[in-house]
């Protein structure tokens, strides 16, 4: 994909309902000027109520379920729910702890999915590319 076809900037909200920060790191590390995923217009915003992205990482918390659901219904259509890492994917080695309520799937639709403990930024910026081709398509929900 080259930068022509590439209508708008996505604006992005960051959310950790539980990881170990892991993902965290490699989000930053996307973001730094070895990658520089903001080349593309990608830009973390403060507030769900900006966002055309949810970007969750890790495991949901029997904490944070309820403010997961009031996250995502801030953020407006046509909006795309990724996840990062495998722990919100599958909740891997927080398995069967007894403070995850489960995966970010079991709580909210995801239509994004970036594996890997932690994943490589070149994983995110594909991610992040998919996500953008979901809005680009007449806008996802």
């Amino acid at each position: 994909m080259s930068l022509r076809d590439l209508s708008r900037s996505l604006w992005v909200f960051h959310v950790n309902p539980g990881s170990c920060n892991g993902c965290d790191i490699e989000i930053m590390a996307s973001l730094s000027p070895r990658y520089d995923l903001e080349r593309f217009g990608m830009k973390l915003v403060g507030t769900p109520r900006h966002a055309d992205v949810l970007l969750v990482t890790g495991p949901v918390t029997r904490d944070m379920e309820k403010r997961l659901k009031m996250i995502y219904e801030q953020t407006p259509d046509p909006k795309v729910v990724m996840v990062i890492g495998n722990c919100g994917n599958s909740t891997d080695v927080f398995y069967e702890s007894y403070n995850i309520v489960g995966p970010v799937a079991r709580i909210l639709p995801v239509d994004v999915y970036v594996c890997g403990c932690p994943p490589r930024p070149e994983a995110i910026i594909d991610g992040v590319m998919k996500a953008w081709k979901l809005l680009d398509k007449g806008g996802k929900r």
